[in-house]
Formats: C-alpha cells, structure tokens, sequence
C-alpha cells in the first residue's frame, strides 16, 4: 500500500471522528435544550410530592457540562428548610445542587431517574432536638401501594454522591454531642436504591469538631479516609468493612458494625492504630496540646487498640463492653531543647470497663516508667472495682520534678524537688468493710516547690516523710507515721507530724503548728479561688485513743492548744447550705474544745455562740462518735426555711404514657429538718427575730435540747402578732419526707384579726375567724406529723386546749348569717362575746367542740358539735329566746363553713372521721 492510501484512510479515519464528535457536541447542546421542561417539571412534582420541607432556589438550568460528562439538572442558590419543629430553620443551603440524570430512562423510559446528587459550598445543618426530635425528616417515603399502580415519574436510584467544600454541622441536644466538619470533600459511590448495598467512599475534612458536653475532645482536626460500609436498610444496619482514617498525622483503621434497634443500638467498632509514631498521636490531641507539641521533640512507637462492644438499651440499663490497649515503646519527650530529656518511656496498659459500668472497671497497668537523666520513675498497678476496689500497686521513684518537669514541659506550673518513693499495696480498700490493702513503703519529698499561673506566690519548702505499713489488710492494722508534713507560703509556716495507728480504733499522736491561708492556697490550684478570705491557725498537740473519749477515760487523752479559724466554709450531708464560720477560736484540753467567741452564718441566718464541745476528736474521726456540748447561742436574726433539708425524687412514668421508657429527670425537693443522730448538745437560745414559713417570731428565748435526733426545747418564749407565747415543743425530723412533733402553747390576749391575716395555720384551723375582731387567749397542746413542706398533716394530729374569749365581735360570719335567716332574727346575725372558754379537742381530722353558751341582744345562743380542719360542719345549736332564754329553737348547723346550712331541729349530719394511716 502506497503512502497516498495510508494518508487517504487516515483522514477519512478522523473525519469520520469529527463528524461523530461534532454530532456528540451537538447532542450535548441540544439534549438539554429538548428535555429541559421535561426534566425540570417532573423534578419539580417529585420534590413537591416527596419533600415535606420548604424548597427555594434562584435559577435551573441543564446541562453536560456543569459536572461533565454527567447530564445534571443544576438549582443555584439552594435552600432546603428542616422538617418539624424545624421548619423555618435551614437544612441544606448551597450555592448549587445538582441532580446527575440517567440517559437512557430520560430517551427511552417513561420515568426519569435521578442517579447522581453534586452539592457544591454548601452548609449542612443538622439538628436534634432534647426530645429526640431531628430536622432531618423531610422525606416523605412512599406508601404501600398495589403492584400494578403507576411508578412516579420521577425516581431516585442514587449511585453517587459528591460533596465539594462544605460544611457539616451536627448539633443533637439529646446527647449533648455537637459536630463541625469544615471543609468537607466527599465523593461516595454504590447503587443506594438496593436494600443492601456497598457504599465506597472517600472522605477529607480540613477541621474537624468533636465536642461531648461541653468538653472538646477533637478539635480543628484534618481527617482523609478511604471507606468500605455495607449498609442494610431493611434492619438499619451498618458494617464498616475498610475504613482508613487520618486524624492529622495518625493513621487509624476502623472497622465495624452498628445496628438500630428498636430501643437502643447494637455496637461493635474496632479502633487500631499499630506501630504509629508517638508525634503523630499527639497530632490527633486537643489543640492545647498542638501549641506544646510545636515546642517539643517525641519519638516512640505506640500500639492502640479500643473496641466498643454490645448492646447500648438505656431502659434495661444494658452497654457495651469498653476495652483499651495502649503501648508506647522507647518513648522520648524533650520540650524546647532541655538539658534533661525523658527517655525510656515505657507504658503498657490494658482498660476494661464491662457494660460502660465503672463499677466494673478492670485497669491493668503492666508497667509505666521513665528516665530523666540518671534518675527514675516506675509503677504497676492492676484495680478491679471503683467504690471498693482490690488493688495491687507498686511505685517506686528517684525523680527529680524540676528535670522531669523541664523535660515535659507541662504549661503553666513551676515544680522543683526530689521525690523518692518505694511502696507496695495489695488488697482491698472498703470503707464500710474497714478494710485496706496491705502495705509497706515509704513516700519521701525533699525541698519542693509548687507554683501556678494563678497565684503569683509560691508554696515552697515542702516536705514530706511518709511511712506506710499494713500488714492485716485491715484498718486496724494499718498504720501511717508522717514525720513531718510541712511547707512555708506567704511567709507563713506550717507543719504536722503525725503517727497514727489502728484505724478502726484511731491510736493517734499529732502536732500541728503554723498558719494556712485557705484561700490563697486554693488560688494556687484554680483560678476562681474561694469566695471569702478563709484562715486557719494552729497551735495543737493531740495524743490518745479514740475509743478513751468513747469509754470517758479522759484522764489518758493528752489533747491541748489552741485553734483560730476565720471564713471557713463547713458543708454537712445533713445541711442543704454551707456554714460560714466568720470568726473562732477554739481551746482544747482533754476532750473538752471550748469558745469563748463563734459567729457564724448560715444563708441569711447568723450566730453567735459562747461555750464548750465534748468528745470532739472521736466525733470528727469516726462517724459513731457523739459530740456532746453546752453553749449560749445569740441570733439577729434565723431564717428556719434555709434548714429544710433536699431530697430528690424521679416521677414515675406509666408504660402506657413513654413506650420508649425514657427516664425522666430527677426533681429537688423541699425535706424535713434532720438533726444528726451524733449530737448530744443543749443550749440557751435568744433570737431577735425568727422565720418560718412566712411566721415571724420576735424575742424568742428559751432552753434547747438536742439529741437521739430529737430537739426538745423547755420554757421557749417568744412574741408573735404583739402577743406573748410561752411554748414548750419537741421534735423529730424521721425521714426527709416526715417529721414528728409536740407542743404545749399558751398564748395570752391576742388579737383574733392579727393573727387571722398573719398566721397562715391559724387561717386554716380557724376558717370562721376571717370576719372577727376583738381579744382571745389560747392554751392548747397538740401532737401530730409534718410533711416534707414543714406542714402538718391534719389527719395525724391530736390534742386539746381552751380558747378564751375576752371580747371579740363576729361580723360577716356566714354560719351566723344562715342561722339568722332560718329564725328571722336580725339581730343575732352580728353577735358580741365576751370571757366564753371554748373548749376543743382534736382527732382523726374532727375538731370536737364542748358545749358552751353566752348573752347577745337578749338570746342565749347554746353551742356544740364538730367541724373537721378541712371546713365541713356538723353544730348543734339552741337558740334561747328572750328575755330568759327558757323557750328555744333547736337548730342544726351542716355543710361548710363557706356554706353552711341551718334547719331547725336537733337532727344533724355526722362527719366522717380520717384516720392517720401511718404510724409515728
């Protein structure tokens, strides 16, 4: 064949392509232009008939080369709104979106399918509401219908999705789990219109937020991963097959399987990251860490090895399983170039925590140490439990903390000394059990030296020489010998040397001399520091055994010196506040702590208490001790409300209300005042004015007792609404929820109006008293039971008493207003008493009323019957005429006192007792 022929078929060879390439370039035009209305209707009626969230764009236009070669139906300036309760708040906004369209179901199917989706700048906003409520909603899915009914025009069989430079947000209030990912590149591929299909994905983030309430635990990372996931959504199942992940420089393999179920999930993730380098793990730590990191030079190898395991079902209290392995082997740390670098770096740990109980933890530390310069740092310890573990340690140390701290680098704390440590324990510890490991060793610093970013000063001088030995396993045979504990700040020194033995029954010898200024020693540690200028002074020497005090053996307590305390706060368990103790100083000698001046406050409450306490040490030390003590304490002014302990309780939740079980939150409430079992005090009282419970008491005085949990207070006066009242009482706080008490009270000439307005259990036992005026004395005692508001419970109450009436007019009084109606008499509807005893007694919630009688305007009304504190009336009433009131109208008093019904007659309506069910 000639070169003429070669040339000859060649050019027809691309001609013939240029012809067919300028016949797809024209097919490229004009396709879009044919089918634009076409594709652009039927998308609109799909996104109308599919989309429950509000759907705006600017502009549609198609084409081949938006995302050449794909045909794409492309909508700019996209906003998708969220479903409910997020309607008007955004879903999806992008500069475009555009939907890849299938070629051959557009020419020759009579549905067009929709197999791509390119959303380009775009902010994908997802939320989750504290009710488990998500934005995400806004699919409608199809409804079941019959097989031979029209398929939509419109289909959605995705085989592809590209994200490029977007920005995901995850905000679900639920969990508390908040995610930013800035950034995002994603480009994932599968026929996801299959019910079981494999999605290859690959994935960039440029910063990556990952915050867990409130805590940041990633933070501005860079993630790229090539990921496997077979998804089910027949069973909402998800398996991770191959998922590399770079967190910054840390290469991490993560494979896996979760599943939906109906109450919970299905959990199990493999996390492993082998032979990795110790900087790139550091890379992947919160940023406060990356400015260290700049600074600091690390080699090592480490291994990590995390799995999640198990079903998470909050209502059956059922997690997974959590396992941790971490290694770094040859480790070194040298921050900015330190003449002292940490070398050998060695650690092994293994962390189980079944069923994400720590309860249940298991921590194994194979082994954890290090080198700087010559000298060292090693342990082991293995724990299995948390409230009382079995432990099983070994610690020993020569290190210097100023080399170790230079090589680390550790920001913002100057530490300086030689720590130097040989211990090992093994056992278990259990407080309630009094039990603890057997140990021996000691735990020796020489010459440290602490300071913060928070405080400008230093604590320096510090000491310590500690000896540990238990050889019983128990806390009698467990003995701590510290010779000495001391340190000097601001100037100030301060030293205990301490041996104490038998803990069960403390054999103790202590000496503390010195000043510690509370709060500037809390500012060295935290940069809020205390709210007042808390300070201490002491001057003690203590030696004896507890059980001395207990068996009153004090001629063998050896306890003397002196203590001064200022702005001290003191929380107890049996207190909702905390005790402010302004001012003391305190003298011991033997048993006895005696105060010559203690102001204190409590909320707005204040004290100021001169006297002695008993038994002081054995009541701080153990909590059978008793503290016995007798004082004077002075008051401006105590508000009784502060004292109401709290207790919290979680609402129950019928089955039929929450199918989902979902556990409600706890709810505080108000309790009862308890007094400790341990006290064995008594004490005079006088208190300028007094609160409870909207009462106010002016002048109280009187004598207290407390003890077994009880108060009892003798001869206790006080002035209430400008009247006098001598009481006596007695009280028990039995639970949080209940209290019992006692009191015998008289009360004379009081105004019956004043106390009707100011007295609110007056207002609710004395309902008829609204409208009455004049002057009443009282003597009555009562029993019963209050409930967690302070309040009692009116059923539980018994007792009796005498109200005399000096001269008080009835005005408005509906009984009386009823009773004159009945007989026509005008002039017995206000009625007038003066020096009538109305003699009461009180059961089962029935106020029972002994017959009385007086003289008003020529009648002698006649008195008797029942009303119950809840208002129901049952009264017997004769109505003498004048002017001797020898004839008479019988009359019945029924209904409330807010209605009240008269007849005349002598048959009433007996009112049904309450019983107190519960028993004292």
């Amino acid at each position: 064949m000639t070169a003429s022929n070669y040339k000859s078929i060649v050019f027809k060879v691309l001609k013939y392509i240029g012809v067919t390439l300028v016949i797809l370039l024209a097919l490229m035009f004009v396709t879009p232009l044919i089918f634009s209305d076409k594709i652009k209707e039927q998308v609109k009626k799909t996104a109308n008939a599919k989309l429950n969230g509000e759907l705006n764009y600017s502009d549609a236009n198609v084409s081949f080369f938006t995302h050449f070669p794909s045909l794409t139906l492309t909508l700019t300036k996209f906003n998708l709104n969220g479903s409910a309760p997020f309607q008007n708040e955004k879903l999806v906004n992008a500069d475009e979106v555009a939907f890849g369209i299938n070629l051959s179901s557009l020419i020759f199917g009579k549905n067009i399918k929709i197999d791509q989706i390119f959303l380009s700048n775009a902010l994908i906003n997802i939320k989750v509401n504290k009710n488990g409520e998500a934005n995400y909603n806004v699919y409608i899915a199809d409804k079941k219908t019959d097989s031979k009914e029209e398929t939509s025009e419109t289909g959605l069989k995705l085989e592809g999705i590209e994200i490029d430079n977007s920005k995901l947000v995850y905000d679900d209030q639920s969990t508390d789990v908040h995610i930013d990912a800035i950034g995002l590149n994603y480009f994932g591929n599968g026929d996801l219109s299959k019910a079981i299909f494999a999605l290859h994905s690959n994935l960039k983030v440029e910063k990556l937020n990952i915050i867990y309430e409130n805590e940041p635990y990633l933070m501005n990372k860079k993630v790229d991963g090539d990921l496997i996931t077979k998804i089910n959504t027949n069973s909402l199942s998800f398996v991770f097959e191959q998922n590399d992940l770079s967190i910054n420089q840390l290469l991490v393999d993560f494979k896996g399987k979760f599943d939906f179920l109906k109450d919970g999930y299905n959990i199990d993730f493999t996390i492993k990251s082998d032979e990795s380098n110790l900087y790139d793990l550091f890379t992947a730590f919160p940023p406060k860490y990356i400015t260290w990191l700049k600074d600091s030079e690390l080699e090592g190898k480490v291994d990590l090895l995390l799995t999640l395991k198990g079903k998470y079902i909050a209502s059956q209290n059922l997690g997974p399983d959590l396992n941790l392995d971490f290694k770094v082997k040859d480790g070194f740390v040298n921050y900015k170039k330190s003449a002292f670098p940490v070398s050998n770096l060695n650690v092994d740990i293994s962390t189980k925590i079944p069923n994400l109980n720590p309860e249940l933890l298991q921590l194994d530390v194979r082994n954890a140490s290090l080198n700087v310069d010559k000298n060292y740092l090693s342990t082991q310890l293995k724990m299995n439990g948390l409230s009382a573990p079995d432990i099983n340690l070994v610690l020993k140390s020569q290190i210097d903390l100023e080399k170790l701290n230079g090589a680390l680098g550790i920001p913002n704390l100057e530490l300086k000394g030689m720590f130097v440590s040989n211990l090992k324990a093994k056992g278990t510890f259990d407080q309630k059990k009094k039990m603890f490991p057997n140990a021996n060793g000691t735990l020796n610093l020489k010459n440290g030296l602490i300071k913060t970013k928070y405080y400008p000063h230093p604590i320096t001088d510090i000491n310590v020489d500690a000896k540990i030995n238990n050889q019983k396993g128990t806390y009698d045979g467990l003995s701590v010998v510290l010779k000495p504990a001391a340190f000097t700040f601001e100037g100030e020194p301060f030293s205990v040397t301490a041996d104490l033995k038998n803990f069960d029954d403390l054999n103790y010898d202590i000496k503390a001399k010195g000043t510690l200024n509370i709060s500037k020693i809390y500012k060295v540690f935290s940069q809020k520091g205390l709210d007042v200028d808390g300070f201490i002074k002491a001057d003690l020497q203590l030696k004896g055994i507890q059980s001395y005090a207990q068996k009153g053996d004090y001629n063998n307590l050896q306890n003397k010196g002196t203590l001064e305390v200022r702005n001290i706060k003191i929380k107890s368990e049996y207190l909702p506040k905390s005790l402010l103790i302004k001012e003391g100083i305190f003298r011991f000698n033997q048993d006895k702590m005696t105060f010559n001046t203690f102001l204190a406050s409590y909320g707005e409450s204040d004290f100021k208490m001169n006297g002695y306490l008993k038994n002081v040490f054995n009541f701080m030390s153990s909590k059978n001790g008793t503290l016995r003590g007798s004082f004077t304490l002075n008051s401006r002014y105590i508000n009784v409300d502060e004292f109401m302990s709290t207790t919290t309780t979680v609402p129950a939740t019928p089955a039929t209300a929450d199918p989902n079980n979902t556990p409600k939150p706890a709810i505080e409430e108000k309790g009862v005042i308890i007094i400790p079992l341990n006290l064995d005090l008594q004490f005079y009282a006088t208190a300028h004015k007094i609160n409870y419970q909207g009462l106010v008491l002016q002048d109280g005085k009187g004598a207290v007792k407390m003890k077994d949990g009880k108060i009892i207070m003798q001869n206790t006066g006080f002035n209430l609404i400008g009247c006098n009242v001598r009481m006596n009482a007695a009280y028990q706080g039995v639970t949080p929820q209940k209290a019992i008490f006692e009191y015998d009270i008289k009360a004379k000439d009081f105004d019956i109006k004043r106390a009707y307005n100011e007295v609110k259990m007056f207002q609710e036992m004395a309902t008829a008293a609204k409208d009455a005026q004049g002057i009443v004395s009282l003597d009555y005692k009562i029993k019963g039971r209050l409930d967690q508001q302070m309040m009692p419970v009116y059923p539980s109450l018994i007792g009796g008493g005498v109200l005399s009436i000096k001269d008080v007019k009835v005005k408005g009084m509906k009984m009386f207003n009823a009773v004159s109606k009945t007989t026509d008499h005008e002039s017995i509807k206000n009625p007038e008493l003066s020096k009538v005893d109305i003699k009461t007694t009180v059961k089962n919630n029935i106020i029972t009323i002994e017959r009385f009688k007086f003289k008003y305007a020529g009648f002698r009304p006649r008195i008797e019957g029942t009303s119950s504190l809840d208002g129901r009336l049952n009264i017997k009433m004769r109505l003498g005429l004048p002017p001797f009131g020898i004839l008479g109208i019988p009359l019945t008093v029924t209904g409330t006192g807010s209605n009240p019904k008269v007849k005349v007659g002598k048959q009433g309506q007996d009112i049904e007792e309450t019983e107190d069910t519960e028993v004292n």
